[in-house]
């Protein structure tokens, strides 16, 4: 959420940070907020003076009825009448302060600095690890290898759920199991996460917590009539675990891995990438979620990209780190990186996760707050998450990547004790 207060005192700043992300309608945006602003600093002003002036009213007319008895009836009158005055301009101060408060929900966070100017194709790649596989002749897509195996039926997956509801069977059932269980071994005893185990439905509130909603309420998936919502990813429901909370500074930072499934109403919505893996509405991932101070934010950004990393790189999986340029940034977002796999089956980078720095952006939405010390004022936090991984892409990835020519894939060693086999064939495990 918009820090109001920055919009006031430094209204430049904002408009420069919010141009950056090419929406113009935001720069309007602005000038409605910093209207209604003005006018509900007015009213409170107003407001102010008018209950000043019952309580020297009140005081006066105590102390005349004290001295001569009953106040005249056309004081009286005059009394009622500045308490309606009150009454309406309370009325239309808290209308005022609902508008404001429902429009500052669609403004965006503000790009850091060094986040590139432009859209997508001013992002960046900042480094790479790994040597690319070859898109040699008779590399198949993963969709074409994962048939042969046994262990993908979309055709089944659409016929219960519609396309985009991938269905898993026998090894890849197992297999998705398996990338879990290394993931959160690795984030909780290795990088210090502390494992939860969230809901997969939250409130309205929470969706609101972390971005989700207004904006994008359209690209949920709703239950009736409760209006609970399916989570988009984790990010929802661990961000929120301390919304309207104040924690201690000593205890900072705060990092929590959880594995949900999530679900996407827009997957797939841009026409592309439709065929296997590759955009899906339902996809299970590891989710990496910290809250830290400010100070410290920059340096827990690299160190939660890090250990996304760590998981491709014990896969065995090439892949880029991509810095997302202002105009290609999430709305939430101050600053993210991609990594990306490289599939040379289908010859393309795929997203495997994105590592973001959200600021206090979420936090003054969810009124997510530290103590730095003993007696010290309340500030918030800020909040990070990255995908540590997401499976659909990652598997497919490790599908094209470790093929072989009899139609096998290998699997890379981390992962073999938790398959229990060193290889996937079209008889089945080996």
């Amino acid at each position: 959420m918009i820090d109001l207060k920055l919009l006031r005192t430094a209204p430049d700043h904002v408009r420069a940070a919010l141009a950056r992300r090419g929406d113009p309608a935001l720069l309007t945006l602005l000038e409605e907020l910093e209207r209604l602003d003005a006018q509900r600093r007015t009213l409170t002003g107003q407001l102010d003076q008018l209950k000043a002036e019952r309580n020297e009213f009140a005081k006066a007319d105590a102390q005349h009825v004290k001295q001569h008895g009953a106040l005249a009836p056309t004081v009286v009158e005059q009394r009622r009448e500045h308490g309606r005055r009150i009454s309406d301009l309370e009325g239309e101060l808290r209308n005022i302060e609902t508008v404001l408060s429902a429009k500052t929900l669609f403004v965006p966070n503000l790009p850091l600095p060094d986040v590139p100017d432009g859209g997508e194709s001013a992002d960046r790649v900042v480094r790479s690890w790994g040597t690319p596989r070859v898109h040699e002749p008779g590399l198949k897509p993963h969709w074409e290898i994962a048939e042969r195996l046994g262990i993908l039926d979309l055709v089944r997956g659409a016929r219960l759920s519609g396309s985009g509801f991938p269905l898993f069977i026998g090894a890849g059932a197992r297999l998705g199991r398996a990338l879990i269980g290394f993931m959160l071994d690795i984030h909780t005893r290795e990088h210090g996460y502390v494992e939860v185990a969230p809901p997969f439905v939250v409130r309205r509130d929470s969706m609101e917590g972390t971005g989700q909603l207004p904006k994008f309420e359209d690209e949920a998936y709703k239950t009736a009539p409760d209006e609970l919502f399916l989570i988009p990813t984790a990010e929802v429901p661990v961000t929120n675990l301390h919304r309207g909370e104040l924690l201690e500074g000593a205890r900072l930072p705060v990092a929590y891995t959880a594995y949900t499934p999530c679900f996407r109403r827009e997957a797939g919505a841009a026409g592309k990438d439709t065929r296997g893996l590759l955009r899906v509405h339902q996809f299970d991932k590891v989710e990496l979620v910290r809250f830290c101070r400010p100070a410290d934010s920059v340096a827990e950004h690299e160190t939660l990209t890090g250990h996304a990393e760590t998981i491709l790189q014990r896969l065995e999986l090439a892949y880029r780190v991509r810095l997302l340029a202002a105009g290609d940034t999430g709305f939430a977002s101050a600053k993210t990186y991609d990594l990306e796999a490289w599939a040379p089956g289908v010859g393309a980078w795929l997203e495997v996760s994105s590592a973001s720095t959200f600021t206090d952006f979420q936090a003054r939405r969810a009124n997510i707050r530290f103590r730095p010390g003993p007696g010290a004022k309340p500030e918030f936090v800020h909040t990070l998450n990255a995908s540590g991984v997401a499976l659909p892409r990652t598997i497919a990835a490790l599908l094209e990547t470790r093929q072989q020519p009899d139609g096998s894939v290998t699997l890379p060693p981390a992962l073999v004790p938790y398959m229990g086999c060193d290889r996937l064939s079209p008889a089945g495990v080996a």
